[in-house]
This record gives structure tokens, C-alpha cells and sequence, in this order.
């Protein structure tokens, strides 16, 4: 005789034996079925009909029910369809003979039933069939549980994968603005240290100003990158930067007076640039194009008679800048050329000087009417108020900047504009952003 199987519980030690539901319209077989799962530790219901079965249900734990198929009122078939609409967690068998077969296959297929087993049974054989079926819908549970905790956890780690996101993109564009900030003051020091060097030299005010917007709106014209265009814009800046050692007579005298010993130390004057540029990191490209911003495509330019495809599009376009500008404030000849002058000086270096498509792209900045600007108030001191926004550059009548374009006011900064102005004797305009003030209605 086979030995006694263990009842089927869950696998926490603590976890009840597993209930199970017999249901037959005959005593006789309910107390056998009892006998026989009793002793194996089971918790056993029974039910001598369909409709105390479901009662049972309605108020019991049930894991697992054994129905008879044939019953009056309601058959097993029918009786284990309800319980799987119903309680769908329930493991479901049905005991059936011979003679039932077709009728069990199409109870099998209607209400899901795990299994049949076959009158007269086997008792070792039904005790593996529960068990078996315990054990299945066991699993199943443990997997739909598995299943629901990976859910969570996957939400979870979504919802902290979002936040941190959230957290990086803050940090990212706290970063950003902290970053665009620095390269404002940079750029804002290198305008101030530019205009430094005009007031020593004596020169226009604005030139360095004038020189590196045209470089970067040509850069721009020419579909240079906008890292380019900037470095570019700082080149123009700061292209004479290298002439900060030379003596002043040398500076006041334009080049085309220049001979032997006059001419050969102003030469050097882009190397010396380069140099006192190199070693800020955010100008090296900047310190390549102050270099060559002499060089000439047809290979006679200085310091290192670059030619041709040598000779980058951004290096010329700042030398383009330069000497427009020069021309103009009579650093290249004796003579002050007019801005027509200038431009028929720049159309005729077209191959020699610079590339003709540099020299085309300046043309159409030329003759291309400029954007209309945004609307602006002119204010006198007096009328400045907080949070008012500089619409241009203020320079000073020696061209060293006061106020760069942008610059937010407020009240200590008004206070002492002020003053200075009330003190110094000076009259000036401030440009701010915005509409005109309407005029009020007498």
C-alpha cells in the first residue's frame, strides 16, 4: 500500500492547510471522500448539491472544489462554470464515469476545469490530482504576486527615475544659465578691456565694438557655426590686443607712413596678441583668428604668409572687419576714409586680400536694410527706474564702456549713475528696451 501523502499547504510554515470543497448528491460518496482527505491534513467542506456548494463558497475560503457531474438541478459542469465566473482563483476537478465522457470534454472546455477523474477513483491516484491541482494554482498565485511586486517596483523605479530626471534637468539648466552668465561677464570683459585699449590709443570710440559686431554678423552670413561666430566676434575685439607693448607715436601712426624698423615691430604685433591670449582657455580659438586676422589669401599677409585654402574663412572675415573699420577711423592711411570709401577698398582686395565669397557675403550685409530694431525709450537719469533693461551698449566720449547692452538697473545702481552724472557735470541718454511712454491725455 502506497504511503499517505502530505495535505498540500503554502510554503510560509505558518499558512493553514488548504480547504477543499466536495460536492455529490450522494452521502455516501461525500463520506468517503472525506475519509480519505481528512487524515492527510486537509480542511474538508461538503456540499450535497450545486446550489449549497455556492453557499458554501459565499461563505468560505475555499482552494480548491471536487464536483460530481451528474447531480440534479445543476451538474458539476454547470456548478464548476459558476465558481469559475465567479471565484476564477479556485481550483476546480470533476469527478465523472465513463459514460459522461463526451459530456465532461465539453465541460472542461465551458468552465476551465484543471482536470477529471474517473469513477470508481483510485485513491492515490485523486489524492495526486488535488494535490497537483493545489499546487498549480499555487504557483499561479505566487506568479500573479511576483508579477504585481515587479509592477510596483518597476513604478517605483520609474517615479524615482522621473524625479531624478526631473532633478537632472533642473540641475541642467540651473547649469546653463549659471554658464550663459559666465560667458556674459567674459565676453563683457573682454568689451571692457577693449575699450581700455582704444582710450589709450587715442582711437574712435567703439571701434573694437564696431569691429567685432561686423565680424560676427559676416561669420554668420558665411554659415560659420555659432561657436565660430562668437569667436570671431571676441577676435575682432580683441584684435589689437598685441599692440598693448608698442610705444604710443607708434600707435597714432597710421601704417601706410610706416617704414624698416616701424614697420617690422608692428608686424608682430598679431603674434604678441596670440600670446597674451593663449592662456585663457575660453579665447584660444579666438588668439588663432587675432594671428591671422593679417594673413592674405594670396600668400603676402603676416605672420606666417598663410595663403589659400590655408588661410581659414574666419580669419578673413575678421580681417575684413578690421579693415573696414580701420579705413574708417584712419588707422591704415593718412587719410579717414568715408564708409563708400571703405567698401570700394574691401570690393577691390576681392582675391588678393580676401576670398571672393567673403567679400560677396559683406557686400550683401551692405546692401541688405537692417532688421528694424526693437522699439526703445530714451531716458535721461532722472527717469531710470528699477528692472529697466539697457537696449545698446553706453560708451563713454573716450569709447571705454559703461554699460553694456542688457544690463538690468537698480536702485543703488540708478543712485550712483546719479550722482557720478550730477558730480562730473554730464548729460547723457540712456537707451532702455520698451515702447515709448504714450503721452497722457490733457
Amino acid at each position: 500500500m502506497d504511503a499517505p501523502l502530505a495535505p498540500f499547504v503554502s510554503a510560509s510554515p505558518a499558512a493553514e492547510p488548504a480547504t477543499v470543497l466536495f460536492v455529490d448528491d450522494e452521502a455516501s460518496i461525500l463520506s468517503a471522500l472525506r475519509r480519505l482527505f481528512r487524515p492527510q491534513g486537509y480542511r474538508v467542506l461538503l456540499a450535497e448539491g450545486g446550489a449549497a456548494a455556492l453557499a458554501l463558497l459565499e461563505q468560505e475560503h475555499v482552494d480548491l472544489v471536487l464536483s460530481d457531474m451528474r447531480m440534479p438541478g445543476m451538474d458539476g459542469a454547470q456548478l464548476l462554470q459558476t465558481v469559475r465566473e465567479r471565484w476564477p482563483d479556485v481550483a476546480r476537478l470533476l469527478l465523472t464515469g465513463y459514460a459522461d465522457i463526451g459530456s465532461t470534454i465539453a465541460a472542461i472546455n465551458q468552465g476551465e476545469i484543471q482536470r477529471y477523474v474517473a469513477k470508481p477513483w483510485d485513491d492515490h491516484e485523486l489524492l495526486l490530482a488535488v494535490g497537483d491541482a493545489l499546487e498549480r494554482n499555487r504557483l499561479q498565485a505566487e506568479n500573479r504576486r511576483l508579477l504585481a511586486l515587479t509592477r510596483e517596483h518597476n513604478e517605483q523605479l520609474e517615479r524615482r527615475v522621473a524625479a531624478r530626471t526631473a532633478e537632472l534637468s533642473q540641475v541642467n539648466a540651473m547649469l546653463e544659465q549659471a554658464f550663459a552668465e559666465q560667458r556674459e561677464h567674459f565676453l563683457l570683459s573682454i568689451k571692457v578691456f577693449a575699450g581700455l585699449m582704444e582710450l589709450r590709443e587715442g582711437v574712435l570710440a567703439g571701434y573694437s565694438e564696431r569691429v567685432g559686431q561686423l565680424a560676427r554678423r559676416l561669420a554668420a552670413a558665411l554659415d560659420l557655426s555659432p561657436s565660430q561666430q562668437e569667436e570671431c566676434y571676441a577676435a575682432g575685439l580683441l584684435h589689437e590686443v598685441g599692440k598693448i607693448g608698442l610705444p604710443d607715436a607708434l600707435l597714432r601712426k597710421p601704417v601706410s607712413v610706416m617704414r624698416d624698423d616701424d614697420l617690422a615691430r608692428w608686424r608682430r604685433y598679431p603674434l604678441q596678441g596670440e600670446a597674451a591670449l593663449m592662456p585663457l582657455t575660453g579665447l584660444r580659438g579666438a588668439a588663432r583668428l587675432v594671428r591671422w586676422h593679417q594673413e592674405r589669401l594670396d600668400g603676402h599677409g603676416f605672420p606666417d604668409g598663410l595663403g589659400g585654402a590655408e588661410l581659414p574663412l574666419a580669419a578673413q572675415v575678421v580681417g575684413l572687419a578690421a579693415t573696414y573699420e580701420g579705413l574708417q577711423a584712419g588707422r591704415l592711411s593718412e587719410r579717414r576714409h568715408s564708409p563708400e570709401q571703405a567698401r570700394a577698398a574691401v570690393r577691390g582686395a576681392a582675391g588678393t586680400h580676401f576670398a571672393p565669397a567673403v567679400v560677396d557675403a559683406f557686400e550683401r550685409l551692405m546692401t541688405t536694410a537692417p532688421s528694424q530694431a526693437p522699439r526703445e525709450r530714451h531716458l535721461v537719469a532722472a527717469d531710470l527706474k528699477p528692472g529697466m533693461v539697457m537696449a545698446h551698449d553706453l560708451l563713454s566720449p573716450h569709447g571705454t564702456l559703461l554699460l553694456a547692452a542688457g544690463f538690468v538697473f537698480d536702485a543703488p545702481v540708478i543712485t550712483t549713475i546719479r550722482d557720478l552724472l550730477a558730480r562730473e557735470g554730464l548729460d547723457i541718454v540712456f537707451r532702455i528696451r520698451g515702447l515709448p511712454t504714450p503721452a497722457v491725455p490733457a
